[in-house]
Order: structure tokens, then sequence, then C-alpha cells
């Protein structure tokens, strides 16, 4: 099977969408088919065409970039080409061209799926709330062109104002999840470096420092949390200087912060490579997961913690309480409630053993190779059409 996927940035760009669309893509490849990703030149260091992992990486110059995306001019002419060459089509959105990619499946009647990652929510201020208004009337033309959207849970569809409308074109797909192998070794001396064993527990939080991750819940339920265990400490993994947009956030935050670091209680890692991350999970009592709003879908720094033995702890967003709900492996809090989120922790860090959960299970369910198949499945009906 030839299949196109199509979204706005690729790797080495980072997000949870880039390494969702990654992880699939070399899924496909594994599996026998060919693939081409076609993205933006959002970099010009970046090469036009390049192999990367099997998967042919087709990126289209970009003329400017506009809000969180970007304007590439010759897109379409592109699309056309490559809609006609390959068997299926699938687009993850947010993006901007989706429609135009979608329309062109229809008109070379190529079946056009599009995987739906989370809602677009710009911060306050004349321009975002027109480019909000662009793109919610870009999804929805989309999702008139698909043949079918693939949400992550029917839990967060239920609850969104886009997918709502569209539930007899819903498909549910686990994403795919995985984490590379390391040693024992590289576990302990991450613990070492981090004084894991004289600051226990370790509660953990893998996010972007943004307003919507919801890190002052976390700050505010600290106090009642070192109370118990007056040694416990945060690890906090994932870009926390310099985030667009969130630097007046970043600033209100830090005096507290500064205060916790001094003494001892959390520590900002930067972002981490898979193999630390790898080495992150196993040395953590629990993970934490306070989003805010829906530009949080699903969480899948939970299912990474899972695999690990992890329990989490997140916010009762539709979508983002469905691993805790799915596997049993810790417990929900009140969104935006930080003594909900103090109790729920202590909770599982007092009796751990009534969150345990199947960790071999959960592995098969989000192996990437399991969620190929079920797009594979997908492909195949549709063609049959």
């Amino acid at each position: 099977m030839k299949i196109l996927t199509v979204l706005t940035y690729y790797r080495p760009h980072t997000s949870g969408l880039t390494i969702y669309a990654e992880r699939l893509a070399r899924a496909f490849v594994q599996r026998g088919h060919q693939v081409t990703v076609m993205t933006t030149q959002y970099d010009a260091s970046l090469p036009r065409e390049e192999m990367m992992d099997g998967v042919r990486v087709i990126r289209v110059p970009v003329m400017f970039r506009l809000s969180k995306g970007v304007i590439a001019p010759t897109f379409g002419w592109v699309a056309t080409r490559l809609v006609a060459e390959h068997d299926v089509v699938q687009m993850h959105l947010p993006q901007f061209d989706a429609p135009g990619v979608a329309l062109r499946g229809r008109l070379f009647r190529k079946p056009a799926v599009l995987t739906y990652h989370c809602d677009l929510l710009l911060p306050p201020g004349l321009f975002n709330r027109f480019v909000n208004l662009v793109v919610k009337f870009q999804n929805n033309m989309a999702a008139l062109f698909s043949n079918q959207i693939v949400t992550y849970t029917r839990d967060y569809a239920d609850h969104s104002s886009f997918l709502s409308r569209y539930k007899f074109k819903l498909r549910t797909i686990l994403p795919p999840v995985e984490l590379p192998a390391i040693d024992k070794n590289a576990i302990q001396s991450f613990a070492k470096a981090q004084h894991v064993p004289d600051r226990k527990p370790v509660i953990g939080m893998a996010a972007r420092f943004a307003a919507e991750k919801g890190v002052e819940i976390l700050l505010d339920a600290l106090p009642v949390i070192l109370k118990k265990y007056p040694q416990a400490q945060v690890l906090f993994a994932g870009a926390y200087q310099n985030v667009m947009g969130e630097q007046a956030y970043f600033d209100r935050l830090m005096p507290r912060i500064r205060e916790y670091e001094s003494q001892g209680h959390w520590t900002f890692l930067g972002n981490l490579n898979p193999e630390q991350m790898a080495a992150f999970y196993p040395n953590l009592d629990a993970l934490v997961v306070p989003s805010l709003n829906s530009t949080e879908a699903f969480g899948l720094v939970q299912i990474e913690a899972m695999m690990n033995g992890v329990l989490c702890v997140p916010s009762a967003l539709p979508g983002v309480r469905m691993p805790v709900k799915m596997h049993g492996m810790g417990r929900v809090a009140k969104i935006g409630d930080a003594a909900s989120l103090a109790e729920s922790v202590l909770e599982i860090l007092n009796e751990p053993q009534k969150f345990r959960g199947d960790m071999e299970s959960i592995k098969k369910s989000y192996d990437p190779d399991t969620v190929a198949a079920e797009y594979e499945k997908l492909f195949e009906g549709l063609m049959k059409k």
C-alpha cells in the first residue's frame, strides 16, 4: 500500500503530534508499506527531500510564518501530484492545508483519513481570534471532504465541539507509544544525578511550562504533599525557559519554584531525549498531568509512565482521564483543584498496591505495530468501498 501522510511539522520538530506521526510512519514501513510524509520546510536548513527510517520525507518551501502555522504557496501543487501517486491519504489535524488535501483525495478517488489530535486554542487577542476562526473553518471543511476521522478516545470526541458533529465518521484508535530499552546502569545514574535515594517520593511532570498544563496546580498542591512526605521532590521534564507565549506565566510562578529549588523539592530537567525519558520514568513514584483545557486530548506521557509501572494522577479532562480509567493505574483529580490533586497523589503514594495494572497488556495495546494494524484495517475497508 502506498500511504501519503500530510502534516505541517515533521521531524526534527518535536511535539506530541510529530512524535505520533513519526512512530506511525515507521510502523507502516516495517509492515511493508511505502510511506511518504508531505510536510513543510519550516527550517530552511532542512533538506527538501530525504529518507528517514525508510520513510520518504518531502518538505515544501515556506514563504512566511503565520501565528503557529506557515504559508507554503506550492503546497497545493505538490499535494496534487502526491495524492495522485498514492493509494490512501492520512492527514494530521490541526492543519491549515488539510481541506485542500482531503478535496484532492475526493477528486482522485483516494480514501482520505483525518487523525484529530486536539483543539487549537491560541492566546487572547484580535488576531488570534481571527486565526482560531480560520482554523475551525478549515477543520470543518477537511472533515466534510474526508472519509473517516480517527480520534484517540470516544470520551474526548463526545466533549469536543468539532468531533461531536461528525460522530458518523469517527473511528477510535489508541495512539502509538514506545520508549527505547535502556539498562539498569542508566536508570541508576539518573537516580544518582537527581538525588533520588535521598529525596523521595519523586513526583514527575512531563510537559512544556505552559498555563494550560496546570503547573500552578501542582505548586499549590505541594505544601500538602510535603507535610506528609517532607523529602518529596518534583522532577519537571520539558521545555521551561523561553516557551513561546508563556513568559508572563513563567515569571509569575518562578519565585515560588525557586524557593522549592533551593530546598531540593523541585528540579527542572529541560527537554529530554527518548533514552533520557526512558531513565526518567523508572525513577518516579507518581506522574501528574494537571492540564486545564482541551488542548490536551490524552496525555501520552501517562502511558509511557504506566509502561514503567508508574502510577498517574491526571485531571478529569475528557480524554486525559481515560488512561487511568481504562488501565486503573492511578487516580483522577478534579480539574484545576490543587486539594484534589494533593489528595489523589497522597492516596497512590500511601497505597500503591491498590492501583497496579497489567504493564504488558498496556505495552501491547499501544505498540506502534498494533496501532498501524488498526489503521491498515481502516484503509483497506475504505479502499474496498
